[in-house]
């Protein structure tokens, strides 16, 4: 390819708005253009790359006995409400009408349709397992998209849908994905980790999300090293409180009017945030509050407060205005003694002693408050996010890493094959309801993790093998010399005919324009023609991540770039 057929639309600053490296890059190198927001085109050079990680996507999930099948992104309503799912997925669901008034939904997900397929086409158990999988565009309609591709309302995802007999193949399959996707991201070659995960609004009875490893990513992840603990911070459980200390001071009533925060009150009373209680109210499933009391230190967890019998999914805050009117005060001055609502109190909260509360009065606190003393013994539980250096499950010091989340496996269980009838007759010619695995990766958002974890203040560097290309030609002047264009497309035939994808940069640019404009586009491999070099026989080369020229003999560029090819 030469830039002269190539529409090349760097840019030398990035719109403003751009928050993360990859969506600054992705502008920058000219990949993407946002057209609204979270929906972008990719341009060609951007699409090289997303079409080159989604052939090493295909590849493993062939090598696996997937077969490849194509959905329709526009789904009926029937199915998602068959499912149970129309009313409870959100406002992410796009939903619209046809000419006929008949509902539809723009697919976030293929659920419905894959089982819809199933129930109608699989028959006999001689059948299963079997494993569909399609690589296609979703929608789901983000509050607030942001942070480029990583975070679009438009995407391009390669899920898969595994139906079995029983749990024990369910198993074999989930393993064998569990593997398949180990060598897609080393493959790609990206820095990631398989960590136990949530299942979400997808549903399921297991699941491992894989994580790119960066600092930008959205998702907080536990580790303890290699080999080691690794989940999702919401389902790592925090390590139990030591026994309680005794009481030591009376309690007591104290104005602190006009402090609302922990850092205001320990400010006020010369305290720490681990000595004083926050409690947070929540909507019930019934509506009425609840209240979740932590250390002023800890964060809670959303998902352990969910799990709670007491506690509507998604969790919700209660309003400000639900707070006053129902205990009366604000959210600033709540404490756990006296409440007459469901009271659910961290474990680590529980083990506090002589701590400081909301007096539940205006203004306000209490302070040398103790359990079983001053306020009956609480209803324990485990709410909270684990921190830094605590005590993991396996008993090492955990790590908190960030983590993107580029691929996510399920076990789902009966949960959609129960609901909407997919059933299959064994070897006994008994029906019987088909259970179902699910697997899916962000294609784009792998794109933009691998500039995420590959870039540097000029520009991205990418992965070998989803470079948009393999070797950049930068010749000097070549518009002011024969000779020079002549040594250009010789070897620029000659790697093309070895199967090396090529950019040549033959523009009337500077030669800092057009050095600045590789290394931005992060191809791997640079060679530079000269007049003084060819008068030498050489080439200058360098590598994305190196700072210093090597000399190549000309004659000799075609083996030396094969073994530079090689050896990454």
């Amino acid at each position: 390819m030469r830039t002269s057929n190539l529409l090349l639309a760097t840019l030398r600053d990035a719109p403003a708005d751009a928050e993360i490296a990859s969506h600054r890059l992705m502008l920058r190198a000219g990949m993407v253009r946002q057209l609204a927001a979270g929906i972008y085109t990719w341009l060609p050079l951007g699409l090289r790359v997303l079409r080159k990680v989604e052939t090493i996507v295909r590849a493993e999930m062939d090598r696996a006995g997937a077969q490849e099948v194509l959905m329709p992104g526009v789904q009926p309503a029937e199915l998602w409400q068959e499912s149970g799912r129309w009313d409870k997925y959100g406002p992410e669901l796009l939903r619209l009408q046809d000419r006929h008034q008949r509902h539809f939904c723009l697919g976030p997900t293929h659920e419905e349709i894959i089982t819809d397929l199933v129930r109608r086409e699989v028959r006999s158990y001689r059948q299963l397992p079997v494993n569909f999988y399609q690589i296609q565009n979703k929608f789901r309609d983000e509050i607030r998209p942001r942070f480029g591709i990583m975070r679009a309302r438009e995407f391009l995802m390669k899920d898969a849908y595994s139906f079995h007999l029983n749990q024990e193949s369910l198993q074999e399959t989930y393993d064998l994905m569990y593997r398949t996707y180990s060598r897609i991201f080393d493959r790609i070659g990206l820095d990631y980790c398989a960590v136990l995960a949530d299942t979400g609004n997808i549903g399921g009875s297991r699941s491992h999300e894989f994580h790119v490893l960066a600092d930008s990513g959205e998702d907080r992840i536990v580790l303890t090293g290699k080999g080691g603990y690794a989940a999702n911070i919401e389902l790592t459980p925090a390590p139990a409180a030591g026994a309680r200390p005794a009481a030591t001071a009376v309690m007591a009533k104290v104005a602190t009017a006009g402090k609302h925060t922990i850092d205001e009150v320990c400010g006020l009373l010369n305290t720490t945030p681990d000595k004083c209680l926050k409690t947070l109210i929540v909507v019930g499933k019934d509506g009425s509050p609840v209240a979740l009391v932590l250390r002023g230190d800890h964060e809670l967890n959303r998902v352990k407060a969910e799990s709670l019998p007491s506690v509507r999914t998604p969790l919700a805050f209660a309003g400000a205005e639900v707070v006053r009117t129902s205990l009366g005060c604000s959210v600033g001055s709540l404490g756990p003694r006296g409440l007459n609502i469901p009271l659910y109190v961290d474990n680590a909260a529980a083990g506090v002693a002589d701590f400081v509360c909301g007096a539940n009065e205006e203004g306000f606190h209490l302070t040398g408050v103790n359990w079983g003393r001053d306020l009956a013994e609480p209803q324990v539980t485990d709410l909270r996010n684990i921190c830094a250096d605590e005590a993991a499950p396996d008993g090492k010091p955990a790590r908190i890493a960030r983590g993107i989340e580029v691929g996510h496996i399920f076990q789902l269980g009966t949960k959609y094959s129960e609901a909407m009838k997919a059933h299959c007759l064994d070897e006994a010619g008994r029906a019987v309801t088909l259970i179902m695995g699910c697997y899916g990766i962000g294609v784009s958002r792998v794109v933009a993790a691998a500039i995420e974890q590959n870039h540097d203040e000029r520009g991205i560097i990418w992965p070998a093998s989803i470079a948009p290309f393999q070797v950049a030609l930068v010749p000097i002047n070549m518009h002011k010399s024969e000779r020079l264009r002549a040594a250009v497309e010789s070897l620029y035939q000659e790697l093309t005919a070895a199967g090396i994808e090529v950019l040549v940069d033959d523009r009337r640019e500077r030669p800092g324009v057009m050095f600045a404009d590789m290394e931005l586009l992060g191809i791997p491999h640079r060679l530079v023609f000269s007049e003084r070099g060819l008068d030498a026989g050489t080439l200058e080369y360098r590598t994305r991540r190196d700072t210093e020229d090597r000399a190549v003999p000309v004659a000799e560029a075609l083996s030396f770039l094969r073994a530079q090819l090689i050896s990454v």
